[in-house]
Formats: C-alpha cells, sequence, structure tokens
C-alpha cells in the first residue's frame, strides 16, 4: 500500500518547525508515511533546522514567496505516489495517532477529513467548522457577531454548536491547518488555487471537493494542537484574508450578490475598527478601494 505523503509549506519557520517534527512519530503513529516540505524562499534558518531534524525529509525549494496553495502543489507533485495526503501547518502538534484516525475517516463520500483543533493553553476545541459563505450569513456576522450568529445556521458561517464537535460532523469546509485528503479526491480536484496566496484556498478547495462529490468531515477521535490564532493575525494578514473571502465569494455569484457580501463584510469590518482593532481598520481601508479585487497581494 503506497504511503501518506505529509505535505508542509514553510517560510520562515525555524521557529515553529522543531515542534512540528517532534510530534510527528506520535501523530503519524501506525502508518507509513513520507514528509515532503515545500519552502517558500525562508530568509532564516528554516532549509537548516529541517536537515538537522529530519534529514530524510524531500525538500521542494520554490525559490521564491509563492504562497499556501502554490506550496502544497509543489510538495504533492515530489511527493511520488500516495494513498492520501496530509496538508499541514508547520505550527501544527499533532497528538498521538492522530493522522491514522485522520486517514481512516476518509472513504464513503468523504474526501477531505480534519481534526479536532485546540489553541494552545486551552482545553475546549476552536470552533474549526464552516459553512459556506452568504450575504446574509456576512450580515448576521456584521450585525451580531460571529460566535453569537454561529448559533444560528442562516446567519454565520462558523459552527458553534458543541454537539458539532462531540461527533462526525460534515461542513461545507474547515480551517486548513491540518486536513487528510483521499488520492481520489486530490486526483478529481487537481491542484490548489494559487490566485489565492493565502486564506480562502482551503475554502475553494473544499467547496471544489464537495461539488465533485467529496465532502468534509470532523474526526473528532484525531486531535491537533494549533500555535497559530486569530488573536495573532497582523492588519496586512487580516486585511488579506478579507479580500480573499471576497474575491472567492464574486468567483461563485454575480455581480448584485458580491456587492451585497462585499457591503456586509465592510460593514463588519467598520463596526470592528469603530472599537479599535487595528486589524480591521486596514480591512475595511483595503476593502472600500475601488479595484481592490483585482489582485491577490502577498505579504
Amino acid at each position: 500500500m503506497s504511503p501518506v505523503a505529509v505535505v508542509v509549506v514553510t517560510w520562515n519557520s525555524a521557529p515553529v518547525l522543531p515542534g512540528f517534527l517532534a510530534a510527528l512519530p506520535d501523530g503519524m503513529a501506525g502508518l507509513d508515511w513520507r514528509l515532503v516540505v515545500a519552502d517558500n524562499d525562508s530568509c532564516d534558518d528554516t532549509v537548516e533546522v529541517l536537515r538537522a531534524l529530519a534529514p530524510d525529509a524531500t525538500l521542494v525549494r520554490t525559490g521564491r514567496n509563492a504562497g499556501y496553495a502554490a506550496g502544497v502543489n509543489a510538495a504533492l507533485g515530489a511527493a511520488g505516489e500516495y494513498r492520501a495526503a496530509l496538508i499541514c501547518n508547520p505550527d501544527i502538534r499533532m497528538r498521538q495517532g492522530c493522522a491514522e484516525r485522520l486517514v481512516d475517516g476518509l472513504g464513503d463520500g468523504v474526501g477531505i477529513a480534519v481534526p479536532l483543533l485546540y489553541e494552545e493553553g486551552r482545553d475546549t476545541p476552536h470552533h474549526s467548522l464552516r459553512r459556506e459563505p452568504s450575504v446574509l450569513r456576512a450580515l448576521g456576522e456584521a450585525v451580531i457577531g460571529n460566535t453569537r450568529a454561529g448559533r444560528f445556521p442562516v446567519l454565520s458561517e462558523l459552527v458553534t454548536d458543541p454537539a458539532a464537535y462531540r461527533r462526525r460532523t460534515r461542513a461545507d469546509w474547515a480551517t486548513g491547518a491540518l486536513m487528510a485528503i483521499s488520492g481520489e479526491c486530490l486526483a478529481a480536484c487537481g491542484r490548489w488555487d494559487e490566485s489565492f496566496f493565502l486564506y480562502s484556498e482551503e475554502t475553494e478547495y473544499c467547496l471544489r471537493a464537495r461539488e465533485r462529490g467529496y465532502v468534509t468531515q470532523l474526526e473528532p477521535t484525531a486531535e491537533a494542537v494549533h500555535l497559530g490564532g486569530d488573536s495573532q493575525v497582523s492588519p496586512r494578514l487580516w486585511t488579506l484574508l478579507t479580500l480573499n473571502r471576497v474575491r472567492l465569494y464574486r468567483r461563485r455569484h454575480g455581480a448584485l450578490a458580491t456587492a451585497a457580501f462585499r457591503a456586509a463584510v465592510l460593514l463588519r469590518e467598520t463596526s470592528r475598527a469603530a472599537l479599535g482593532r487595528p486589524a480591521s481598520r486596514a480591512a475595511a481601508a483595503a476593502l472600500a478601494r475601488p479595484g481592490a479585487l483585482r489582485t491577490t497581494p502577498g505579504p
């Protein structure tokens, strides 16, 4: 049987990479696997750390800061034959047996399996499951906040029902920090969309997979810690996240619906900017500019 490809995209990841690598043996227990790392032209010691701590890993050097989707594509292209791929952020710490449970959860229509994600130091799982973006959901999040709106499926993308995180729950998409994707799903969906430099690439891929008959499903017995989080997102990255949300919506809907969605997202960011959130102030300013959606700026 072909191994599982563990795909990691790095960019100046030297501080977090040792912890990721140290957790791999326990996280991948029970599986035959190979590690493939695509490095997006790191200017720190990422490559040296990888070579010292994981000398058997396949390293792909993209030669530029190509973006997350481009890194995933480069790593998958160098992975050889595999029955499934585990797409990982380097700030993920898999717990014992996480990957095997994810891979075992694939099949019977499930093309993408995701684990329970915990923020560092917290005992409750992160709300990682999402519904498909809509105008009403964007408006609900703008008016009452995504956490409160999450209790009402028509008013928020965010799935907040605790019961959803205690069972195998199917979602329109999920946070892309760690996901197992079957070989069949990858073959059906093709390459990740590199026009999204960072953020929304996992949303686009999950929605594309769904259209091809492959669902995204939470495997609650698989657990991992994610060191990143929204509280650590800079104004520059939050702006990119916000713009890409609207760009993805525009691809899938007409001009009028996109204008309404953009207005709802702008309302959300403007209201949060008024409360003193610098990231939202930057995002609102960018979203209000004519032509803001024409290109995807990189960090």
